[in-house]
């Protein structure tokens, strides 16, 4: 297990230089220089080009594209923003804090709404509280985020007045902006809990459970939920990994400051190094997310656990 572990950790380097090199190369051939973007339309071409020669944009691709890996690997550097002159790490590290912090609270929201609900719904199928969880859930899931944010603006900022409509100035602005990623989420995890606990409920080895008398908490329990709860943890993990790409939406509705915000902001400015450091950043973390799906796996299911555990004998 440790061999894979570290197998998945080393293979992180082929991530990024390939992340690193499909960025740079969409980049290059995107109209535009950083130059124009940043001095304006009223600037004479003779000093956009300077200024592209004193940032190093016209130097040749493999060149840029070389000297950003040597400077990244060696020397821990991401580059200098064109556009603020700031260290890019400083700049978009803090950014990518509060994007953390709201991912993970969207999905610790979500699970704790969906997957419980979805137990329970599963367990008493075609009851009541299954009919209508199973038709909010339809409804929530379809209920696109920017609409979601909007609505809970108007209620609770605009009429209300309960909670701030900008920015993260306390704890009550992470209200709104989880709540707008989180409830589609749980929706989805909702369903996806229900459906796997049903398969899980029809499987041989559930019937021989009840008939050698193990009550129904122990059935649910113990041998349904451990065997459904893999899906759903790939569910989790693939949600929590797209939370951390940036809630670009949530984000832009409420001006929160996060990754997702920042790289929408700097391509119309074409700020390579920002662009590039916030998707490196992002491969990354997405990359570590899956690698903690898998390892859980492993603990959950002691089939996946043998595959990677050396055979003695």
């Amino acid at each position: 297990m440790y061999k894979y572990i570290i197998k998945r950790l080393l293979f992180l380097i082929p991530t990024v230089i390939g992340v690193t090199f499909i960025i740079y190369f969409i980049m290059n051939i995107t109209p535009g220089d950083p130059g124009r973007a940043i001095l304006g339309s009223g600037v004479s071409q003779a000093d956009v080009d300077a200024y592209n020669h004193a940032i190093g944009y016209d130097l040749p691709f493999l060149q840029k594209f070389i000297n950003y890996l040597e400077n990244m690997f060696l020397h821990g550097d991401f580059g200098i923003s064109y556009v603020t002159k700031q260290p890019v790490f400083n700049e978009i590290w803090p950014r990518y804090i509060t994007t953390i912090e709201l991912a993970f609270l969207g999905m610790i929201v979500s699970t704790v709404i969906g997957i419980p609900l979805g137990i329970y719904a599963a367990v008493k199928q075609y009851s009541a509280t299954d009919t209508v969880a199973s038709l909010i859930s339809f409804l929530l899931a379809a209920v696109p985020t920017f609409v979601l944010g909007l609505v809970l603006l108007f209620c609770f900022s605009l009429k209300l007045n309960l909670l701030p409509s900008y920015g993260i100035p306390d704890w009550t602005g992470y209200i709104m902006p989880t709540l707008a990623i989180a409830i589609p989420i749980a929706a989805q995890n909702f369903r996806f809990t229900k459906s796997s606990m049903l398969d899980s409920i029809r499987q041989d080895y559930v019937r021989t459970a009840r008939a050698k008398g193990a009550t129904e908490r122990t059935v649910v329990w113990k041998h349904v939920l451990k065997n459904a709860l893999l899906p759903v943890i790939t569910q989790i993990g693939l949600n929590l990994g797209l939370l951390l790409c940036g809630a670009v939406v949530a984000e832009q509705i409420f001006s929160v400051q996060g990754i997702g915000s920042l790289i929408v902001d700097r391509i119309t400015q074409k700020d390579e190094p920002v662009i590039i450091a916030g998707t490196i950043l992002i491969s990354i973390c997405f990359t570590i997310v899956m690698l903690l799906v898998d390892i859980i796996y492993a603990f959950i299911d002691p089939r996946i656990r043998a595959k990677y555990t050396k055979k003695r004998g």
